[in-house]
Order: C-alpha cells, then sequence, then structure tokens
C-alpha cells in the first residue's frame, strides 16, 4: 500500500478522537507512530513541505564555504556564492547524479568527483570534460537544481518545496523571540555534537519533547534546574515556547552558580526542530530529530557557546544531558514505543492545564493538529 491508497475513511480513523479543544481531546491514534506506511506519508507530506534545520549560520558565512545535509532522505548542499548569496541545491551532478560534495569546507567551485564535471557555486555547470564535440550540448543550459534555503534566528533552514512561503513569514514572533532572549545567538561558536539512534518513531520523541508534565516523575534533577512554578507554555502557528525561571536554590544538574542566563527559554519549531537555551554561560542548543523509520529516530544535539572549548560548568552541564537526561528520556519514549505496537494501546486522554503550565500536554494537542492537517493536505493534493 503506498500514499495514493489511503483514503479519506483511513485518515479520519487515525485521526478519530482528535478534538480541536485540548481539554476534550484523545492523543493521535497509535497506527501513526508504527503502521510505515504513515511514516512514508510523512516523508511526503510533512519533511519534504517543511523548512528544515541545517546548521548554524557561521558556518556557510564566508565566499566558498559550504555544508551537506540529507534532508527527507535527499541530499542537500549550501554553500555561499562569490557574491554573498546563500544557495541550496540537490547534492546530484547533472551528468551520472553522483553526489557533489561532502561534508564541508571551502571551495572555489563544486567538482563531481566522479566525472570533474564543474559547476560554480551558483550552480551553473562551466567545464564537462570531452563534450566539446557532442551535438546539441551547451554548458550553460545546465545548472543544478535548487531548493528553497533560509536564514533564520542565526541559523540556516532549507525546504524541498519550492512554492512554500518564508520561514520568517511562517514562523511568526519566533525570530523575535529568540533574538530577545539569545541576543548574542550571532557570536556563539559550535563547541559540541551529542548523536544518539533511539527505537521510537519520531513523533514519541516530539510528544514528550512538549509536555512536562512527566518531568517531576522522570527528571528529578531537571525540576531542581528551572523553577516549574514558572514554566509556562505557549502555542503559535508552527512553533511554541517553553519558558521557565531558572530554580533560585541548589540543583542536582550542574553546576549554574557563576550562570550569566538565568531564563530556561525553548522553542519547538514544526515539525522537528527544538530550540534551546539554558541556564548557565551564553548558550544555544539545537536538537536535531531526524527520522528513520516508522520505529527509529536519529537525534543531534549541537551546543552552541561562547568558546569552542566548554568551560568546566558546561562540560558538566553537558555530561548532564548526555548520561542523565536524555538516558531518561530515550528510555521513556522508547517504552512508549513498545506499548504502542501492542493491542493494548490505541490512543490515551490529552492532558491539559488551561493555565498553560508546564503540567500540562495542550503543547502535545497542538502538534498533534499539525500533523493531521499535513496528513489531510496530503491526501487532499
Amino acid at each position: 500500500m503506498n500514499l495514493n491508497d489511503r483514503s479519506i475513511p483511513e485518515l479520519e480513523a487515525v485521526a478519530e478522537g482528535h478534538s480541536k479543544d485540548p481539554l476534550n481531546s484523545q492523543s493521535l491514534h497509535a497506527d501513526a507512530y508504527v503502521d510505515p506506511v504513515w511514516f512514508d506519508h510523512e516523508m511526503r507530506t510533512i519533511f519534504a513541505r517543511t523548512w528544515q534545520w541545517v546548521c548554524h549560520g557561521e558556518k556557510v558565512r564566508e565566499a566558498g564555504q559550504y555544508t551537506t545535509a540529507v534532508i527527507a532522505g535527499m541530499p542537500i548542499m549550501v554553500v555561499r556564492t562569490h557574491d554573498d548569496e546563500l544557495k541550496a541545491f540537490y547534492n546530484v551532478c547533472k551528468h551520472r547524479a553522483h553526489e557533489l560534495l561532502q561534508d564541508e569546507g571551502t571551495t572555489r567551485s563544486i567538482v563531481c568527483p566522479y566525472h570533474a564535471w564543474t559547476y560554480d557555486l551558483d550552480g551553473g555547470l562551466i567545464a564537462a570534460r570531452h563534450t566539446s564535440h557532442l551535438p546539441d550540448f551547451e554548458l550553460g543550459e545546465i545548472c543544478l537544481d535548487e531548493v528553497q534555503v533560509e536564514e533564520f534566528g542565526g541559523f540556516v533552514y532549507v525546504n524541498l518545496d519550492v512554492t512554500a512561503p518564508s520561514l520568517a513569514e511562517q514562523a511568526g514572533d519566533l525570530g523575535r523571540e529568540i533574538a530577545h532572549w539569545a541576543p548574542d545567538i550571532d557570536q556563539l561558536t559550535f563547541a559540541h555534537r551529542l548523536s544518539y539512534t533511539i527505537e521510537s518513531n519520531w513523533k514519541n520523541v516530539i510528544d514528550n519533547f512538549l509536555e512536562c508534565y512527566h518531568c517531576h516523575v522522570a527528571h528529578k534533577d531537571f525540576v531542581s534546574l528551572v523553577d516549574m512554578e514558572t514554566y509556562e507554555v505557549t502555542t503559535h502557528g508552527i512553533y511554541s515556547s517553553h519558558m521557565a525561571d531558572a530554580g533560585k536554590g541548589d540543583n542536582t544538574a550542574y553546576d549554574v552558580s557563576s550562570a550569566t542566563v538565568t531564563k530556561h527559554a525553548v522553542w519547538w519549531l514544526w515539525p522537528n526542530t527544538c530550540l534551546m537555551r539554558y541556564p548557565g554561560r551564553g548558550n544555544f542548543i539545537v536538537l536535531n530529530v531526524i527520522p528513520d523509520g516508522a520505529g527509529r529516530t536519529l537525534e543531534t544535539y549541537d551546543f552552541f557557546l561562547e568558546t569552542k572549548a566548554p568551560n568546566e560548568a558546561e562540560l558538566e552541564s553537558i555530561a548532564y544531558l548526555d548520561e542523565v537526561l536524555q538516558v531518561e528520556d530515550i528510555n521513556l519514549v522508547e517504552s512508549v514505543q513498545r506499548g504502542m505496537s501492542t493491542p493494548a494501546f490505541t490512543q490515551g486522554r490529552i492532558v491539559t492545564d488551561p493555565t498553560g503550565s508546564g503540567l500540562s500536554e495542550h503543547g502535545l494537542h497542538h502538534f498533534h493538529g499539525l500533523v493531521l492537517d499535513a496528513y489531510r493536505t496530503g491526501v487532499s493534493s
């Protein structure tokens, strides 16, 4: 069965129980988390049509700098041209489809490692060995296929859908919120990456991120790091904000005695980008949630700090996230995935606090609504 085999009644079976009122709603049906057909549906209707995080702006700040990524299964490259324009292309040679660039770096031109077809940084073909004798072959008529690219909130995003509105247009006040709470974001630099493979659907990972109803139960150290009485979740168009003051006493997570950042400021950007500023020195963390099948998710945590080398307190905070918080969360979402694969669960009641506190799942409910909207758009198109 493929995407086009999905009828509206089948889609509505997955949506059954979800209400626009978070006080009276069920979660998504478990099939959306375990059935591979819905995963294939999401690759086309969500990940190939939304803005996907690639890197910090520092990585492609100078002419010739480039980086590569895989977006919705597609190889992509982002490059800064000699005219200081940011471009993104499918990382695919127009000759025999070999990938052109690897990893990241700096180059004056784009040379295919297979047959040395050469493109300028604007994507136009400028050289192709032993082709001058070919009839109806014009270098100037061949160029790389472009995708949308945008710098937003200090980072670079791409969108495979060339008709999609800009991220700045879609995201409303998010850019202003990031600039307010992280005014130093452009001066921060990449310092560390953590990577994980999780045996759970990507939506379970996002669900878990979007509510702190579980925090007092599952994250004893975290609830000593932030003041849970001030934790507030607010939903907007395609993002939600999660704000709390830093805890006022000693905590069991990591040392914040010399912190200059005293606000726990977190944003989730549809569909799979999580942006965070934790108490401590100037910092920003990007959690990129990467679907890798119906029951598997890859994660990267990129830490951007004031210096390339984390200080002692930052090393402690990274260790806490890696060795404590992530262990707790991965155990949670993997257990949920196993439970969803049984006949004992179809969906559960959303627990909502009308005041918008952290002890509420209205952020999760907001996410589910966007998922269902995308499903319907994919079927109707």
